[in-house]
């Protein structure tokens, strides 16, 4: 058995699924976008310039995407996110900073947590929000 994270773009986010995975695929090391899919002309669900389905990875863990341009009730969460943890302080800083700039936001500045040590599973936190509306959560490892 595998289990993958897939995200599907819909209501605002939807048709800025490539553009997205562009952007992280060139922020974080040893990415690529491994396949797009795209509608055929006249499909149900989307348009030609949408993703019906793609593969991409960060590090080397995969992600599937899709965007469909049907009126959901939904959208992405804070409440699921992608986790990321590296003992380098340098690289987490790098990429939280890009991912919370131009449109996203801070929810927890990366940081300890009141200067009193770390959350049990680190010695830094931080969660933002991208642009694209995709939450992620950041740890510094020892």
């Amino acid at each position: 058995m595998k289990t993958t994270t897939f995200l599907t773009f819909v209501g605002d986010q939807c048709g800025k699924a490539e553009e997205a995975i562009s952007f992280y695929t060139s922020i974080f090391p040893n990415s690529e976008i491994k396949s797009i899919t795209k509608y055929s002309e006249g499909e149900a669900g989307g348009t030609a310039e949408l993703i019906k389905f793609g593969i991409f990875s960060l590090n080397g863990t995969d992600y599937m995407v899709s965007e469909s341009n049907y009126n959901h009730t939904w959208s992405f969460t804070p409440g699921v996110s992608i986790f990321i943890s590296d003992s380098s302080d340098n690289l987490i800083q790098t990429l939280f900073e890009k991912l919370s700039s131009n449109g996203g936001q801070i929810m927890v500045p990366l940081d300890n947590y009141k200067g009193e040590g770390d959350y049990g599973f680190g010695k830094k936190f931080g969660w933002c929000e991208d642009k694209y509306g995709i939450s992620w959560q950041f740890v510094v490892t020892e």
